[in-house]
């Protein structure tokens, strides 16, 4: 696992909003398209992959984010052990899947940081520095998308009523962080 200093080093409060990082969370990223991919991934995970867009799929230990029509984002619904980046799904999707030639297997856990933020006001948050239109998602549990949050690329996961999971590349994180904490702060 990488040595990093992670930028989000408290949980923000606000009146109707808080913001925490959360880690360590596994982070898979799956490609594929044939049938026989979609029957190795369906075994691996105990769950079948969603297929419609901007959506996702939970079972009790993973979450399944949609992508792109041949690409998946796989996280633990749990924390996992910080000192390592050895991952048994990984390795089993590894053996089934890249070395087979139906898809691609990669950790992306190290390239995301997760953030969860819940309160009244996420949607109002997110609205004055993203050109997409929430209303529509906010009433949908499990919808995603990916979008632009204040100039930055991230993927947004729904989980619930004023809850949900905002994945940012690490390189972004810190600028992101401290533009939630100014926004926020003016809500």
């Amino acid at each position: 696992m990488l040595n990093y200093k992670s930028p989000i080093n408290t949980e923000i409060k606000y009146k109707d909003i808080s913001i925490k990082e959360v880690s360590p969370i596994m982070k898979l990223n799956l490609r594929g398209k044939k049938r026989e991919f979609f029957t190795a991934v369906g075994k691996h995970l105990d769950m079948i992959l969603p297929i419609e867009a901007n959506t996702s799929s939970s079972s009790s230990k993973l979450t399944s984010i949609w992508l792109s029509p041949d690409e998946w984002m796989i996280i633990s619904n749990d924390i996992t052990e910080k000192d390592t980046n050895k991952y048994i799904l990984e390795e089993n999707l590894r053996n089934s899947i890249s070395k087979t030639n139906l898809g691609a297997v990669i950790d992306v856990t190290d390239h995301f940081v997760m953030l969860e933020l819940e309160g009244m006001n996420i949607y109002e948050l997110f609205s004055s520095g993203s050109p997409f239109n929430f209303n529509q998602f906010r009433e949908k549990k499990g919808s995603t998308t990916q979008t632009l949050l204040n100039n930055i690329d991230v993927i947004i996961h729904n989980k619930g009523e004023n809850l949900v999971n905002l994945f940012v590349r690490r390189s972004f994180s810190e600028h992101l962080y401290s533009w939630i904490n100014d926004s926020a702060s003016r809500l």
